[in-house]
């Protein structure tokens, strides 16, 4: 199986009129709920709109975004399916239930890291 990030940018449900929010929050906790019983739903949730902090590889901490920044994660999910195929659905449930467009792309594996995962979870 193979992890898919699908994401939406910061402000893309803006135009979500403030009386619908509550059903918009129903349709999008209901796809999560059916990911989850389908066995599919790995991790996601909304971000904070706020300006990002960089940490750069020496230890550097900025404020950002940099003003260049056109577009920034609003909101992920993390779902781990068979197909490319199969997460354009799941996409699509989403992007429906939050009424804003997803974008889909697929997790690079790592095998290192889930291997370590596997080990240590089955010692405890």
């Amino acid at each position: 199986m193979t992890e898919y990030l699908i994401s939406f940018n910061d402000g893309a449900m803006d135009h979500i009129p403030a009386e619908d929010w509550p059903a918009v929050g129903e349709a999008s906790h209901e796809v999560v709920r059916e990911a989850v019983t389908a066995g599919v739903w790995v991790y996601g949730g909304g971000l904070e709109r706020q300006q990002a902090t960089l940490v750069d590889p020496d230890g550097l901490v900025t404020d950002g975004p940099y003003p260049e920044t056109k577009e920034v994660v609003g909101g992920f999910s993390v779902i781990n399916v068979p197909t490319r195929e199969e997460a354009l659905k799941w996409a699509a449930k989403i992007a429906a239930a939050c009424r804003c467009t997803q974008e889909v792309r697929e997790l690079m594996p790592d095998e290192e890291t889930d291997t370590f995962i596997r080990e240590t979870t089955n010692r405890t």
